[in-house]
């Protein structure tokens, strides 16, 4: 018995760490491609700095990837196993399926702990390096983000258009217009030529414009543009563009899905606590969003066994050899699962339904159809 469940588990820990693998393949694939791509290819990352975001990537996907690739392995492993008749042969040897079952939940189980692990602690802490990480790049190579006959937007407030760049920070037909968060124009300069140089030990741009014309609209009716305040023209002019205020502070906006369970836990105890500066309502809805992302991740985590629950019988019952009829059944059912966690995320803002609570529902209608299943197959 003991040689049978090491060879079930060996199996279906190799197969499934193998779909993780492959899956968390896929989305750092599409994430690389939606997010850094582009500055890489328009020189504005060093390849140094993009290979080290991709390896920040790794903890958020494997945080999807791991139900995903468990459940895979738990369906290819027994669909082979049932389609050259080993099943069979182990039932007829008085082993039930529960016996058969016994070291693929306990692979789940760990699978279970991983996940918790990765998602209230290694995937925060590297999102959050990874966004910290790639804001870092805009500041220490703020001219790379220059690309000619472009609109450029990576500046919050500020919108560039550099008609030609000659080396690394010539600019010939340079125009800068500076927006309201409305994305309304309050002023802008054009000029034939300017230059753009950072100043490291300041931590800021310096602009120098030739043959400048500048323009300031009315605050208050920025869009009328029979009406302007100021307007001036210089030979030659220069400007100081702080990073902070161009890029954006030095510290990242944390988001829930990226703050650890230490710091999840300190949020809502703080939410807790009475304060004059914040109403009742809104402390208890932002302390309901907090609830939401705690038994979300665990939801999430606790996935892994019910996928394993309904790939146990479903494997057996469906007797696959091919991989692909697998895969397929696989992202199936894992797609329908993130599907009802998206529309249970669309009460957050009725407290009074607890979406908190409501975020296990998926888990239990797995559950439930996968015991429902393994019943019926073992009495098979």
């Amino acid at each position: 018995m003991k040689l049978l469940h090491r060879h079930i588990f060996a199996n279906v820990a190799l197969t499934s760490l193998a779909a993780v693998g492959l899956f968390a393949f896929v989305l750092m694939i599409g994430n690389a491609l939606r997010d850094l791509l582009g500055y890489l290819l328009a020189g504005q990352l060093e390849l140094e700095t993009f290979l080290q975001l991709i390896g920040l990537l790794i903890p958020f996907v494997v945080s999807y990837a791991l139900p995903m690739g468990i459940l895979t392995g738990v369906l290819l492993v027994l669909g082979r196993m049932s389609s050259d008749r080993e099943i069979i042969a182990i039932r007829a040897a008085g082993v039930s399926v529960a016996g058969i079952s016994a070291p693929i939940l306990f692979f789940a189980l760990l699978g279970t702990a991983a996940s918790l692990a990765v998602n209230f602690q290694f995937m925060p802490s590297a999102r959050l390096a990874y966004q910290r990480e790639l804001a870092q790049a805009v500041r220490q190579n703020p001219l790379s983000f220059i690309v000619p006959k472009t609109f450029i937007r990576d500046f919050p407030g500020i919108v560039l258009y550099v008609g030609e760049k000659r080396g690394d920070a010539t600019l010939q037909n340079f125009w800068l217009w500076e927006v309201d968060p409305q994305g309304r124009v309050k002023r802008f300069a054009r000029a034939d030529t300017g230059r753009l140089d950072y100043d490291e030990e300041n931590n800021k741009l310096v602009l120098t414009l030739e043959n400048a014309q500048a323009e300031q609209r009315d605050e208050k009716d920025p869009e009328n543009f029979s009406v302007v305040r100021a307007a001036a023209a210089w030979d030659r002019a220069t400007f100081d563009l702080p990073l902070d205020r161009v890029t954006g502070a030095r510290t990242v906006r944390t988001k829930l899905k990226w703050q650890t369970y230490d710091q999840l836990l300190a949020e809502w105890r703080r939410l807790g606590d009475p304060d004059p500066a914040v109403s009742q309502v809104e402390r208890e809805r932002k302390r309901m969003k907090v609830q939401i992302t705690i038994q979300e991740k665990c939801a999430m985590a606790f996935s892994v066994l019910s996928f394993a629950l309904i790939a146990i019988p479903l494997g057996i019952k469906v007797s696959r050899k091919e991989t692909s009829a697998n895969l397929g059944i696989a992202l199936a059912l894992a797609m329908s699962y993130y599907f009802a966690t998206i529309v249970v995320g669309w009460f957050d803002n009725k407290p009074e339904l607890r979406p908190d609570l409501l975020m296990w529902l998926p888990n239990l209608a797995f559950q439930t159809l996968g015991i429902w299943m393994f019943r019926k197959v073992d009495r098979s």
